[in-house]
């Protein structure tokens, strides 16, 4: 451009291009790309971290994954629904907040169970699987006999003896006491024989422990030392004639 004078001659440049040398403008990119790579990690943490905190929510915070039903397993003298009660489960709540001990806890309260195991399956279900106690003898109650398992744990009542179940005549049976003690450790000691006779076992006393066989006969048995050895001896002699066999001193047999 002339000024008209003939002395000097512009020219119209642009800002933002011309104006900047061209060593400067790589520069200046250069910069920027540095910058959005250091940039970079940043924010894709910051995006991982919005969706993860949006998903605990999501888990722990809503009941999107809430507790919609209790699958119960195992039950064999409760019911389903009895277990349920017991274990007061909140609907709706959310699943992965559910406190599985408590509700272990309350179900195991249950005298007929022995233990429980409580666990999630997703999305929307708690399980309990139920393992019942097993009873080993019947003590006669009135008229209807309490069911006690391995332990000593009086766990349920019945109307009539169950088959197979020998009758403990126990004044007080609980794992505390120590006629009930007594009369486990002989039952646990007993042969297939043994058993397979046994009618009844008493206890009146640690030291006063007897069975009653079938066909009337009596074992007595003293108490509940060396019951392995006295179960042995006892069961060498079920095939000798004799009502009464006594084998409270198990090196010194009689019958009679």
């Amino acid at each position: 451009m002339s000024d008209g004078g003939g002395g000097r001659s512009w020219r119209l440049v642009r800002a933002d291009t011309d104006a900047v040398p061209t060593s400067v403008r790589r520069f200046m990119a250069r910069a920027r790309r540095r910058r959005l790579r250091a940039a970079l990690p940043w924010a894709v943490s910051a995006g991982v971290v919005l969706v993860v905190g949006a998903l605990v929510w999501m888990v722990y915070g809503t009941s999107v994954l809430g507790v919609r039903s209790v699958d119960v397993v195992g039950t064999e003298s409760l019911s389903a629904l009895q277990v349920e009660q017991a274990a007061a489960v909140r609907m709706d709540q959310p699943l992965a907040g559910a406190d599985l001990d408590r509700i272990r806890g309350r179900v195991e309260a249950l005298p007929p169970v022995d233990r429980a195991i409580v666990s999630r399956s997703w999305p929307s279900t708690i399980v309990i699987e139920v393992v019942e106690r097993s009873p080993v003898a019947a003590v006669p109650a009135g008229e209807e006999f309490t069911l006690i398992d391995a332990e000593g744990v009086a766990y349920r009542t019945v109307s009539k003896r169950p088959s197979g179940l020998p009758v403990a005549k126990l004044a007080a049976p609980s794992p505390e006491d120590i006629n009930t003690r007594s009369a486990l450790i002989v039952l646990s000691a007993l042969t297939a024989e043994l058993r397979d006779q046994l009618v009844s076992i008493s206890v009146p006393a640690p030291a006063q422990v007897s069975l009653g066989l079938r066909k009337d006969r009596t074992v007595i048995w003293g108490d509940d030392t060396q019951s392995e050895n006295k179960a042995r001896v006892a069961t060498a002699l079920l095939e000798r004639k004799g009502d009464t066999i006594d084998v409270s001193a198990p090196d010194v047999v009689t019958i009679r």
